[in-house]
């Protein structure tokens, strides 16, 4: 038993080591201007918050939940803000950047001269993009703590939440990229991502919609992100947030496989 199971638990160890070797690559590439990126990262969604959530909502008022209870605009808009930064965040660093890397840096054709393989080059670019994308969701629950949006038990179980969010679109974003022939390309993306940050229940109930286009907007993924984030934030309690962590773990281990099979394709022909 001890050999059948010492090996691979050393190729565990070792692929880990090695994905870990690409995060620290990015990091001693950006700690110049990591403050920077953090920032810039926080900044918008923050606008959206204090400008619609905040603003906004002083005209209209509460809304109801699907449990019948009332809440304010700002607490019905600030989780499906902090979905959409963990989706807009992951998808930055999983897109264009990861694009730029494999297609005109030509970073990965290196890297695999070396024993990592492509399925640890997309773990450890992945982990990184979620480095950057925790840091602003911390940073987003601050926030709605101190402005009475949510409470600190809350808060802390969200995150564990947004992370797998960012995750999860992380891992489509970098299955998408290897398909891309060039930066025109993403103007595809972009338009499905501005989509998605309108029509998933972000600014009003999905309930709201006609019976057909509710449906609709309910199998899509930000729309899962933000009910699992806004079930947790405010408090309900329900066996749908069930569903909505198995269909984002579907998509990361989808991504996943898709982005390193596709790499080890590319790189290796």
């Amino acid at each position: 038993m001890v050999t059948l199971m010492l090996p691979r638990m050393v190729d565990v160890s070792a692929a880990s080591r090695r994905s870990g070797s690409v995060v620290e690559r990015n990091v001693a590439a950006l700690k110049s201007v990591y403050w920077l990126l953090l920032i810039s990262g926080f900044v918008e969604p923050l606008l959206y918050l204090l400008s619609i959530g905040v603003g906004v909502g002083s005209l209209v008022g509460d809304l109801p939940l699907p449990d019948g209870r009332l809440v304010s605009y700002a607490a019905f808009v600030a989780p499906a803000m902090l979905a959409s930064s963990a989706m807009t965040g992951a998808l930055a660093e999983t897109t264009f950047n990861f694009f730029g890397k494999m297609k005109y840096m030509k970073l990965y054709d290196g890297m695999i001269a070396t024993p990592v393989r492509p399925f640890e080059i997309a773990v450890g670019e992945l982990s990184w993009a979620m480095l950057r994308g925790s840091a602003y969701s911390a940073a987003f629950l601050a926030v709605m703590v101190a402005l009475g949006l949510t409470n600190v038990a809350h808060a802390v179980t969200a995150f564990p939440a947004a992370v797998l969010v960012g995750f999860a679109f992380g891992g489509i974003g970098m299955a998408l990229s290897t398909f891309m022939r060039s930066w025109q390309d993403f103007d595809l993306m972009g338009s499905a991502q501005f989509t998605l940050f309108l029509f998933s229940g972000t600014f009003v109930p999905a309930q709201a919609y006609p019976t057909l286009l509710h449906w609709l907007i309910e199998v899509t993924p930000l729309y899962r992100a933000v009910h699992l984030i806004r079930g947790v934030t405010l408090g309900g309690v329900g066996w749908s947030w069930l569903l909505d962590v198995l269909y984002l773990l579907v998509m990361l281990a989808v991504g996943l496989l898709v982005a390193s099979r596709r790499m080890g394709r590319l790189l290796y022909r």
